[in-house]
Formats: structure tokens, C-alpha cells, sequence
């Protein structure tokens, strides 16, 4: 924790370099890695009304965005199609995949974060 903070008491500091910048909707993703120290991080934000009210952080970790829910958000006014709709909230595309995770040389787990 020290260390990236910047509160390291042996000189050492961690600098946060992204390396792609993503969004979708309120949320935006920022991936970076140092191969150096052997780290890939993710920061995973939500953006409301200009301000950032939730961060999410993930280190040494591979990460797959999906998206829940029907991807028209329109209402649907038949049986049929509510039907198709309820059968679509089962399926969740994936819209990204981290790519940084791979290069710190090292095997590290995979999380999902549904958006």
C-alpha cells in the first residue's frame, strides 16, 4: 500500500501510466502495466454528472467487461417479445478484455464485471 500511495519509506514510487482508456456509458476503464515490477492494473470508474463516485482497482488481474440486459432498452408490448427479451438477459456479450494482464509474465486470475 505504501508503495502506491507514494508513502514508501525506501524511495521507491509506483506511477500510474495508462496505456488504453476506454468507456462505455458511465463507465470508464484504464488499463496500465509496469513489466518491470511484474504489475498490470485496471482502474474501472463511474462517472456521474461529470464526477467520479466509484473507482474500482484490480492488480495482476485479467478482466472481461460484459453488459447485462437487453441491449435496445425498449419496451416491449407483446408476449412474444417480452419472452425474447427475458431470454436475452441470459446472454452477455462481452465488450472488452483486458490485453495488459498477459505481458506481466506471470499467470494471474480472470474476474468479470458486468456493466
Amino acid at each position: 500500500m505504501r508503495l502506491l500511495t507514494g508513502a514508501s519509506s525506501n524511495g521507491q514510487s509506483f506511477q500510474f501510466v495508462p496505456q488504453s482508456i476506454t468507456s462505455f456509458g458511465p463507465t470508464v476503464l484504464v488499463e496500465g502495466c509496469d513489466p518491470t515490477r511484474s504489475i498490470s492494473w485496471i482502474h474501472a470508474w463511474t462517472i456521474t454528472h461529470g464526477i467520479i463516485t466509484q473507482v474500482r482497482e484490480y492488480f495482476n488481474t485479467s478482466l472481461t467487461v460484459t453488459r447485462l440486459g437487453n441491449p435496445t432498452d425498449s419496451p416491449s408490448s407483446s408476449v412474444a417479445s417480452e419472452i425474447s427479451s427475458a431470454s436475452s438477459l441470459h446472454h452477455c456479450p462481452s465488450v472488452w478484455e483486458s490485453s495488459l494482464s498477459n505481458q506481466v509474465g506471470k499467470s494471474v486470475p480472470g474476474l468479470v464485471l458486468a456493466i
